[in-house]
């Protein structure tokens, strides 16, 4: 980033006013014309050690985090273990830490699984996939986020139909009753594919071997299979139910600026 580049995105003095979804959308406005560094470095600035890159290691997480750490941007990590991941993906957690240097923290839900088969059942992702993924995934970071103002993530606008129309900044309700607002950060969303990887292979970062094997996305194991040529890059998840989306990115309301 260079400093004409940090000096055209405005930076808050002393301590900041909550961002309304005017702020946030002439914010977006902006950030389409920035990287994904400069966007990174705008929410340092702001938001301090209460901004939080949340990864499942796919490769557009990878990137992010490689660029902040050139950036010299030390933000907390973290990444949600459902305790269904794949063997792969949990020896990746320590390789990314050693490339890095830096801890990454496990979010763990308050169930075991096999506690969970005690409580609900067994084999709970066969039978309602959306109660299996709200309580392995939605509800540890729901209680995570309330610890942070700003979350950063790996969302790309190439992934899938769905997230065709992410915005670069976003501000979402995190508790209605309390009045509490997020700002969700997608820096990585107007990268497609192809960048990705040839990122992650001119830099040499370690990533999840099952991609090499046909995984473009890769989630809990029990709920994942291979991508065919042609398909959206996570068209391999929840095979035979109507379920494009774990529910981590959706469970929110967003608020939007409807000024005309």
């Amino acid at each position: 980033m260079t400093t004409s580049d940090a000096a055209s995105i405005p930076k808050p003095a002393g301590e900041p006013a909550p961002l309304t979804a005017r702020d946030v959308a002439a914010l977006n406005g902006q950030f389409e014309q920035r990287s994904p560094e400069d966007i990174l470095a705008w929410a340092g600035d702001r938001f301090g050690r209460r901004a939080a890159i949340g990864t499942s290691f796919q490769g557009s997480g990878l990137v992010m985090m490689h660029l902040a750490k050139m950036a010299g941007l030390n933000f907390p990590i973290f990444t949600l273990d459902t305790g269904l991941l794949f063997p792969e993906t949990l020896d990746l957690h320590k390789r990314l830490e050693d490339f890095f240097g830096w801890k990454i923290e496990s979010i763990v839900p308050d169930l075991t699984v096999e506690q969970q088969a005690e409580v609900i059942g067994p084999d709970l992702w066969t039978r309602d996939p959306d109660l299996c993924c709200t309580t392995r995934k939605v509800l540890p970071l729901q209680t995570k986020l309330r610890e942070l103002d700003c979350w950063i993530t790996g969302l790309r606008r190439h992934q899938t139909r769905t997230r065709a129309d992410i915005g670069l900044i976003e501000l979402y309700t995190l508790d209605a009753r309390g009045g509490s607002d997020i700002v969700k950060l997608n820096p990585m969303a107007k990268w497609p594919r192809e960048a990705i990887w040839r990122h992650i292979r001119q830099h040499q970062i370690p990533y999840n071997p099952l991609h090499d094997e046909g995984y473009k996305s890769i989630g809990c194991h029990t709920c994942t299979r291979k991508t065919a040529r042609g398909e959206d890059e996570r068209a391999g998840r929840w095979i035979g139910f109507k379920k494009v989306e774990c529910g981590i990115h959706t469970f929110m309301p967003r608020k939007i600026d409807f000024q005309i």
